[in-house]
């Protein structure tokens, strides 16, 4: 299966850029990806689970072929709302949505995915997350710079230094940052992603929704109230996978038992020999996983 092509959708006061593998009259499954990734991320997971779903991967506003959001709101709130408002679109592009959608998402993805189940459950019927990037007392080896670049003025003098550095090198640096075995990355998936770079070199806004979905993610860290994450996380009653990798450097795989206690029907699964993006670098063990806990999740009381 060759790479989708993305597509933008107009959905009236915003537009997102979508990759889809159709499978009409099938459960449809949305995919959100993580920070300064793209639909691109979910490709190989696609291709496993062609014909059994209805794909959809979006970009999130500001990445990937996606305009910035009007509001510039740029929080995992504000990422949610354009996650639902695709949702409520998938009827006007082609997709029969009888029911609620299987939510899944990688990263930032993960923690954008639980602002939508926790407040509009109704939307949802499953909610798969991947090393998501959620509250937590331990900071992974490889975030310890994230911090310092999330400073207004400092962060910014920084990513623009690091966009001095060639595409293929911070193309290269991304991957091996996310992968356990960075050979694993399809080599048609690669190529992609370095045109995605290279395009995105040329968006003015690219730096800025970088940086601010950087400072709006490490906000929520700290909110108060009904609407903090792991709160948000305890209000959806639905069947949830969660899946760590043992070699991620981004996110600590200790987690998993605050995951394991917080969400009211969990799957916690520790995979092995697997970095940031299992989902890239093991789809295979993904799909099955997510196949498992979907068709569990139908008989569960």
């Amino acid at each position: 299966m060759a790479v989708p092509q993305a597509v933008a959708w107009d959905l009236g006061d915003r537009t997102l850029s979508v990759r889809r593998l159709p499978a009409p009259g099938r459960p449809t499954l949305v995919m959100v990806h993580g920070l300064g990734g793209s639909s691109l991320n979910w490709v190989s997971l696609m291709r496993e689970l062609e014909g059994e779903f209805d794909l959809v991967a979006l970009d999130l506003p500001g990445f990937g072929a996606s305009p910035p959001p009007r509001d510039g709101r740029y929080s995992p709130a504000g990422h949610g709302r354009a996650v639902v408002a695709l949702i409520n679109a998938l009827d006007d592009n082609g997709i029969d949505r009888s029911g609620p959608v299987h939510l899944m998402g990688n990263s930032l993805g993960g923690a954008v995915s639980v602002q939508v189940a926790g407040r509009r459950p109704d939307l949802i019927a499953s909610l798969s997350l991947i090393s998501p990037a959620m509250p937590h007392g331990r900071v992974g080896r490889g975030n310890v710079h994230l911090p310092v670049v999330a400073i207004p003025g400092v962060g910014d003098a920084l990513v623009k230094r690091y966009a001095q550095v060639s595409a293929e090198v911070r193309m290269q640096s991304t991957v091996d940052a996310c992968f356990a075995e960075p050979g694993r990355l399809d080599d048609d998936v690669r190529s992609a992603l370095l045109d995605e770079v290279l395009a995105r070199d040329a968006l003015t806004y690219s730096r800025d929704a970088f940086l601010s979905s950087l400072r709006g993610l490490m906000g929520s860290f700290f909110g108060a109230g009904p609407r903090r994450p792991w709160r948000l996380a305890a209000a959806y009653p639905g069947p949830v996978l969660v899946l760590y990798g043992e070699d991620d450097i981004l996110v600590d795989a200790r987690g998993a038992s605050r995951a394991a206690r917080y969400f009211a029907d969990p799957e916690v699964v520790l995979i092995p020999d697997c970095g940031h993006v299992a989902q890239m670098e093991h789809p295979d063990l993904v799909a099955d996983l997510f196949r498992s806990r979907v068709s569990r999740g139908k008989t569960d009381p």
